[in-house]
């Protein structure tokens, strides 16, 4: 008996669109039965076909996304409530627009039939569940409509802290710079807009930014809670982010080394989570890293008794990946695991 497929519906066919996409095609158990965005059909489908991806089979037919596997209708839209999602029975809209991040906007989407919503960013207040992959996803429940996945910066945050958790090396505080490539709501001219810093041109320069992600990490991880800080730069770079993370330890005794093995032994038990390598590499080499974090082995510096500084990369196919992950384990709740 064929297994019922995943019907999900995107609102933003930004990059993280765009990769739940191309993710979906690759795959059996999910389609994507409508996306909504502001761009014009023709220009969507164009964009899908400009990053580099090998055999993509998708062709436009009217108001419609073709593949071997799916078909997907194109809508206009430019607000939650404007997407009639009941007459296309998601099982879940994900809400990649970076723009939309309150409760209200989420009950925007499940008022319109959608059965559950998942925002693609930090949630601006109160939502059901903040689920990352490897971390948390033993807590969600099928009351569960407001889910966040996470961010990239969150769940790459919470992969170092997590592994050198488990290894028992234990952490006293941590602080982290988000070293960010330059997003879509930046500007590319210097322009106004609600925070000075963030007027600035992205091309031009580097843009210091605040950061939820430690914040949210300690909920998630409490035995951190007040222990965390941390904040953003964004950087002149379209494709690829780096995470400097400095550990405080409360042990003397552990070394550069011990770090580097607990990440190498995280990555072993979580190969679709956490990677790690000793390769020489720049922020273009994590293009296409579908792990929330790939480690750099090389950086990793030890300075006097208790200070550890990590460098680790990562990017946006990543974090699409997790929120697919969380797609799954909510439809795996629904069905009973079968």
């Amino acid at each position: 008996m064929a297994t019922q497929k995943i019907r999900l519906g995107i609102m933003g066919f930004g990059h993280i669109g765009r990769h739940l996409y191309r993710l979906a095609m690759e795959n059996d158990d999910i389609e994507i039965v409508a996306v909504c965005d502001i761009g014009k059909p023709e220009i969507i489908h164009y964009l899908l076909g400009t990053e580099g991806v090998e055999g993509l089979d998708c062709t436009l037919d009217g108001n419609y996304l073709r593949n071997p596997k799916f078909s997907t209708r194109i809508l206009n839209g430019s607000h939650p409530s404007d997407v009639p999602w009941d007459l296309f029975e998601v099982d879940f809209v994900v809400d990649a627009t970076r723009k939309y991040d309150s409760r209200s906007d989420m009950q925007a989407h499940l008022d319109a039939g959608a059965k559950r919503v998942i925002i693609a960013m930090l949630p601006r207040d109160h939502i059901d569940r903040f689920v990352i992959p490897g971390i948390n996803q033993d807590t969600i429940q099928a009351g569960d409509r407001m889910i966040c996945a996470g961010s990239a910066t969150t769940g790459a945050l919470a992969a170092i802290l997590n592994a050198v958790d488990s290894a028992g090396l234990g952490i006293d505080y941590a602080i982290m710079t988000s070293v960010h490539a330059y997003t879509s709501d930046q500007s590319l001219q210097d322009a106004a807009g609600e925070d000075y810093r963030r007027s600035r041109s992205a091309a031009e320069n580097i843009i210091p930014n605040t950061n939820l992600s430690p914040a949210w990490v300690e909920r998630i991880m409490p035995q951190f809670a007040g222990r965390l800080c941390g904040n953003a730069l964004n950087v002149p770079v379209q494709k690829g982010s780096m995470l400097d993370c400095t550990l405080v330890l409360k042990d003397a005794g552990v070394s550069a080394e011990d770090i580097n093995n607990a990440i190498l032994s995280g990555a072993e038990r979580a190969p679709a989570l956490l990677a790690a390598t000793d390769e020489p590499i720049v922020s273009s080499d994590v293009i296409g890293c579908r792990q929330s974090l790939l480690f750099d082995l090389k950086a990793t510096l030890k300075s006097g008794q208790k200070m550890v500084k990590t460098i680790g990369w990562y990017e946006s196919l990543g974090h699409a990946c997790r929120i697919i992950d969380v797609v799954r384990a909510y439809a795996n709740l629904q069905t009973g695991g079968q």
